[in-house]
């Protein structure tokens, strides 16, 4: 089984790292150490998930009949050739499987497997026609010739001598990758944290390891803590190094800020970063935490009102929040262009509408004020304050601009105003190749006002970027619902902004007598005090709130598949993709957004063409949605779409009213969209919506994720699950405390009063 790659022997790495070769038949207990098992990987069964867990066929060498391997088996290929690191294994419903734990891909040495291999992109500029024209010429000698022989490429029909050299130096360059997975398989790395690995070192990713392997937790994403720390400890770094402890506190403030923190308490910091050492003996984090500070990676700010003992922040977030605080004071003090004196009331005169007291009330508020904040629920409406905003705004001949954090926000914006809205990142013009926005201060946004809706999404990092963009004397204002999830991003900015009591704003609580007769709205507003939903009267012809009753995770699965495949579609004639949008609180789990994805997809496109990309199992007619902010595209977090037809390149997809191509790693921003998790919808509306609440879901199941899922239905909600689950939700208002100063801030940079 020995396989020679570059001059050098995988076998004896094996070795050396106490692994040894695994043969056909051979088997090894959990506690021994890792085997290796040599193959064709023949076929994917399942792939999903982000971190590249798939089931797959192996044939291993020697071996007559292939066998089910499970585990990472990112960036591997089918029909490629790969040496697998892992254990035998037994379950009591697949049988023998060899549980893999990491692997890489080897070179072929027949003329079928360099085909396939060369054939499969792994080589750019290669591909499946120039695959058969070289394998035909040199058979089994085609890899040797492109490394050391490129000068007999010409040999075969289209190659010259430019790209002969091109060809090599890629054949070449992916040699160094594979050395790196090499090093990298043998401490489990998986293959595809490997890959992102060589792509931050190139050829230097082996001597950064060796020399200080903590570096990967702070500078390559996928890679935490834990697994710097193996390969640290194998490698022979002692568990005093002060290395590992600078890399443990990192980790914790960079892992609370992915919680939702600005900034951590002193002792809870050391508290977390002390639990990730596991209590060695004798870890200096104290003093690494001194070192960081003086070195400036950590903030450490004494000065907050609010905080018993120091804050520690990345310096990132702590310059962004003295930044927010200051900007906000800025705008607060700057006068801004008045509008008529009694705001409300020209608006009424100008419109015919009549408003409720409540809503003169913000619009007074909003006329007088250079930062303003509007917060209320379903129904309560806030869409009439925005109308007004900038009716009164454009009737003194100015500029309004609308936009909203995500693409399907921005857009129901531009519905409800009839004026054009965009997402905060467009407005801002990000340019994602330079990672920064075209708008600041030194090249600021032309207007008088900007209206933000949705603002319960905006993070922290995101608020500064706004601040800086909009001109003094401009007025800001800012429209969300503060009982909704906070945004996924790191900060609080819309409750931190109405905590503070700096900036005006109003709370609008009166439900209109058109929403009053939603049940979906009534419900979310007994959801907020507390009570447990009321479902409709099934046989009304205005239902549009049900209760489905599902006492396991596996009833609730095929509930919520009958649900959306044919019995909401059968009664109130909405289209399963393109109406119904399944809402659940967690990805993982028996009745996850993973495992709702398969069993929908199975349901509703059993037979469209699959594929397999970034881990995942798509289909042609599969609803997918885009979870990365693509600007060539134009095509945002959060937009849905589905899939309509798919080359050996190019996934073509429809959103909307237009189809856009996707190629290469644009194409792994795709994931499916039957189920997604209430945080992802956040921003969004569809005309039903199915949410699983059930008991496993516990420790997410809070009042405000109920309600956000439940705000998320136009014409439909059902809730699916167990009476317990919802009760739980509703009764539990303990919302995760987030970490954060911004309200302190602002607090200390503005008197009472300010901008009033």
């Amino acid at each position: 089984m020995a396989h020679r790659e570059s001059g050098r022997d995988p076998a004896r790495l094996w070795y050396n790292a106490g692994v040894r070769p695994l043969l056909p038949g051979f088997q090894s207990a959990q506690d021994e150490a890792p085997s290796t098992i040599d193959g064709v990987l023949e076929r994917f069964v399942y792939q999903g998930g982000d971190d590249g867990f798939a089931v797959a066929r192996f044939r291993a060498d020697g071996s007559a009949e292939p066998t089910n391997v499970v585990g990472s088996l990112g960036g591997l290929h089918e029909g490629e050739r790969v040496r697998l690191i892992g254990r035998p294994a037994h379950s009591a419903k697949h049988g023998a499987q060899f549980r893999v734990e990491a692997g890489y891909p080897l070179l072929p040495h027949t003329a079928s497997g360099i085909r396939a291999y060369l054939a499969g992109g792994r080589v750019p500029g290669i591909g499946p026609g120039l695959a058969e024209r070289l394998v035909a010429r040199f058979g089994a000698d085609t890899l040797r010739v492109i490394e050391h022989e490129p000068d007999r490429l010409a040999e075969v029909g289209g190659i010259g001598p430019v790209r002969s050299q091109q060809l090599q130096a890629a054949f070449i360059e992916g040699r160094g990758q594979r050395e790196t997975l090499v090093f990298l398989a043998t401490y489990q790395v998986p293959p595809g944290v490997a890959v992102r690995v060589f792509k931050r070192y190139g050829d230097r990713t082996i001597a950064v390891v060796r020399e200080n392997p903590y570096r990967l937790a702070e500078e390559v994403s996928g890679v935490g803590f834990l697994t710097a720390d193996r390969i640290a400890r194998a490698i022979g770094f002692p568990a005093d190094h002060p290395a590992r402890a600078g890399a443990a506190v990192w980790h914790a403030l960079n892992e609370a800020s992915d919680d939702g923190h600005v900034l951590l308490p002193r002792s809870r910091l050391l508290e977390r970063a002390r639990a990730l050492l596991d209590g060695a003996p004798g870890a200096p984090v104290d003093a690494v935490l001194e070192r960081l500070v003086a070195e400036g990676r950590v903030v450490q700010d004494g000065a907050l009102p609010t905080q018993d003992e120091p804050a520690m922040y990345l310096k990132r977030l702590h310059d962004a929040e003295v930044e927010a605080a200051l900007r906000v004071a800025d705008l607060l003090r700057s006068p801004v262009l008045p509008l008529d004196g009694d705001a409300a009331r020209a608006f009424e005169r100008d419109t015919g509408m009549e408003l409720a007291p409540a809503q003169r009330e913000a619009i007074q508020a909003a006329a007088r004020a250079s930062v303003f904040v509007l917060t209320g629920g379903p129904g309560t409406g806030k869409t009439t304050i925005v109308k007004a905003l900038v009716h009164l705004v454009e009737a003194r001949d100015a500029q309004v601009l609308l936009a909203a954090p995500t693409g399907r926000a921005a857009r129901r914006l531009s519905e409800a105003t009839g004026r054009p809205a965009r997402t905060l990142h467009r407005l801002l013009e990000y340019s994602p190749q330079e990672n920064n926005f075209g708008r600041s201060d030194a090249n600021p946004l032309e207007c008088a006002c900007v209206i933000v809706d949705e603002a319960s999404m905006i993070d922290l990092q995101l608020f500064v970027a706004l601040l800086r963009a909009v001109p003094l004397g401009a007025r800001l204002v800012f429209v969300g619902d503060a009982d909704q999830l906070p945004s996924v991003g790191a900060g609080n900015v819309l409750a931190d902004l109405l905590a503070s009591g700096r900036a005006p704003s109003v709370r609008l609580t009166e439900i209109f007598r058109q929403a009053r007769e939603s049940r979906i709205v009534t419900n979310a507003h007994r959801v907020l005090h507390g009570e447990v939903p009321l479902a409709s009267d099934a046989e009304a012809p205005s239902a549009d709130f049900f209760m489905v009753t599902a006492e396991s995770s596996e009833t609730a699965l095929d509930l919520v598949g009958q649900l959306v495949e044919r019995r909401i579609p059968g009664r109130f004639g909405l289209d399963p993709l393109a109406d119904i949008q399944v809402l659940v609180p967690m990805h993982k789990g028996a009745c996850g957004a993973q495992k709702l994805n398969e069993a929908l997809q199975a349901r509703l496109n059993p037979s469209g063409e699959a594929f397999v990309r970034g881990g995942r199992t798509l289909r042609v007619g599969d609803k997918v949605m885009q979870i990365r902010n693509d600007y060539e595209r134009e095509v945002f977090n959060g937009d849905i779409g589905r899939i309509e037809a798919r080359t050996e390149k190019v996934v073509t997809v429809r959103f909307e009213d237009r189809r856009v191509d996707f190629e290469g790693e644009a194409i792994d921003a795709l994931v499916l969209a039957y189920a997604c998790t209430v945080h992802k919808s956040q921003g969004s509306e569809y005309p039903a919506v199915v949410v699983p609440v059930l008991t496993e879901h516990w420790i997410m199941l809070q009042r405000n994720l109920l309600y956000t899922a439940m705000t998320r239905g136009k014409r439909l909600v059902v809730l699916v699950g167990q009476r317990r689950a919802v009760e739980r939700a509703v009764q539990n208002d303990r919302r995760q405390a987030r970490f954060t100063a911004l309200a302190a801030r602002l607090q200390a940079e503005i008197p009472p009063g300010s901008g009033r």
